[in-house]
């Protein structure tokens, strides 16, 4: 059921947060790790196959260092290439990323279905950031690459907005902090409050779990359950970690 993939020396590969374009390898090498990454979701049933438009995505990156204002970020050229790819083969007809910071997070998901990377038409992508602040600046960045609003950012508690949510969600993205010290274990409760919006063959992505796995024992218990969840993958590309999950 849950099993990891992981590239070798994973470790060296860190982000330099506060360059958030820097790049970190040579092109081909980010190609081929993220391929590998894809075909190891393609061979646990998560991916129907690993094709997804390159140009488009070099296209979405260059339309994102030109135009969004990103302090910092822990995304990896690695995870936003993959988080991309999965959508663009994925092709989710309704989008949800909670915790998007300034939206560079949900644009990596939505990437590939709003922008100059767009390679199909979704029904519905939604981000979802707790600090009006943070919400009102990924608004605006978003809105650089998506003029025509297709693409929705609230400014919401996750929990709540899930708990309400009435649309069938195909892919879920877990990347906010829970509060008084709860950190990424919110994760268990945001999956829980979308239970309802859950089918087969939903995706969850869930970041930060390796850095971050103190935190995640009993939502990666959770996910890794054959009675809960058809198929969990330990993404190990960089220093955060991914786990990809499917109702």
């Amino acid at each position: 059921m849950a099993h990891t993939y992981e590239t070798p020396g994973w470790q060296q590969y860190v982000m330099q947060w506060d360059q958030p374009h820097r790049e970190l390898e040579p092109l081909e090498r980010e190609v081929a790790i993220v391929d590998g990454a894809l075909q190891a979701l393609v061979d646990a049933g998560i991916l129907p196959h690993k094709r997804y438009d390159q140009e488009r995505f070099l296209a979405h990156r260059a339309a994102v260092r030109d135009r969004f204002d990103i302090p910092w970020t822990a995304i990896t050229p690695r995870l936003q290439r993959l988080l991309y790819a999965i959508s663009a083969i994925t092709r989710p007809q309704v989008l949800v990323a909670v915790g998007i910071f300034c939206g560079n997070t949900f644009i990596s998901n939505a990437g590939a279905g709003v922008g100059p990377g767009a390679c199909y038409t979704p029904r519905r992508l939604v981000g979802i950031e707790i600090r009006p602040e943070e919400a009102a600046r990924a608004a605006r960045n978003v809105a650089q690459i998506d003029p025509d609003g297709r693409a929705e950012v609230i400014a919401a508690d996750g929990i709540p907005w899930l708990e309400q949510c009435q649309d069938p969600i195909d892919l879920l993205y877990l990347d906010a902090d829970g509060q008084k010290g709860q950190g990424k274990s919110i994760y268990l409760e945001l999956v829980e409050a979308a239970q309802h919006c859950l089918h087969p063959g939903s995706i969850i992505l869930a970041h930060n779990s390796v850095n971050c796995a103190a935190d995640l024992p009993d939502y990666l218990a959770t996910m890794r359950d054959p009675a809960r969840f058809r198929e969990s993958v330990n993404i190990v590309i960089d220093d955060q970690g991914l786990e990809v999950t499917q109702k």
